[in-house]
């Protein structure tokens, strides 16, 4: 039976007069690939900063690994087993690819050349082997996103949080990415994914929870979140889940 790696319970954040996250509660189990889905500004990285020690949550608590870490900084989580990457990829640009990947490794491994070792086996596994030796600033939107990636494997996580790592790929570049990130939670890392691209959700997520306005408005496999009428009013505005049922009705 599968156990809890992170359990998140009655989280709220505030900013001046904004709930930003509003009594969040939910439970990842080890080994998952879930998803957190919702429409722009709902919360969702910011819930992912109250989860990984960022921001410290007004309430509520965050455990992981059976441990209390709420508030606990990122850098004592990334060394629990935590790790994230950013919607927003920021590699040290001057730094080769095998370079930026030895920074994530260098948390466990203090050798360089273990860790340089380590990070030509991680490029491996995200499909950067052919640019292991280019500056980072010589990739393309996708292959940042795949350093990203890297950098936070190279970190050993139990559990790897990714902020939109498909945001700005296009569609073959998704379908490419798709089986990487497969292969990760194969590997026995439970992943948990914020994405707006639903053919990637469908694809990849075991069980999804739904944020709206800093609130959890529906949690199920990705078949049942997308049908809930909540979810669709969320994305599409009041009563559109009304008109799209009297519209079947019409055909």
């Amino acid at each position: 039976m599968s156990r809890p790696l992170l359990e998140i319970e009655n989280v709220s954040k505030t900013f001046g007069g904004l709930k930003a996250v509003s009594s969040v509660s939910m439970s990842v189990e080890a080994g998952s690939l879930c998803a957190l889905i919702g429409p722009n500004g709902a919360g969702k990285t910011t819930l992912f900063a109250l989860m990984t020690g960022f921001i410290k949550p007004d309430q509520g608590s965050v455990r992981f690994d059976g441990t209390d870490i709420t508030g606990q900084a990122p850098h004592l989580n990334a060394r629990l087993g935590m790790a994230r990457t950013f919607q927003i990829v920021q590699p040290f640009a001057a730094q080769t690819v095998r370079e930026n990947i030895a920074v994530g490794v260098h948390l466990h491994e203090r050798d360089r050349r273990v860790a340089l070792e380590k990070a030509g086996q991680i490029a491996q596994q995200v499909g950067l082997a052919d640019q292991i030796e280019k500056p980072a600033s010589d990739l393309t939107v996708a292959g940042r996103k795949r350093l990203e990636l890297a950098r936070a494997l190279g970190m050993q996580p139990k559990l790897l949080l990714l902020d939109e790592v498909l945001a700005g790929l296009n569609p073959q570049e998704i379908s490419d990415m798709i089986p990487v990130i497969k292969a990760i939670c194969a590997s026995g890392i439970t992943v948990f994914l914020i994405e707006h691209v639903m053919q990637a959700v469908m694809s990849l997520a075991d069980h999804v929870w739904v944020l709206s306005q800093g609130q959890l408005i529906a949690s199920g496999s990705p078949e049942v979140v997308t049908q809930d009428d909540a979810v669709v009013e969320a994305y599409l505005g009041k009563g559109t889940a009304a008109r799209l049922r009297a519209k079947g009705s019409a055909a």
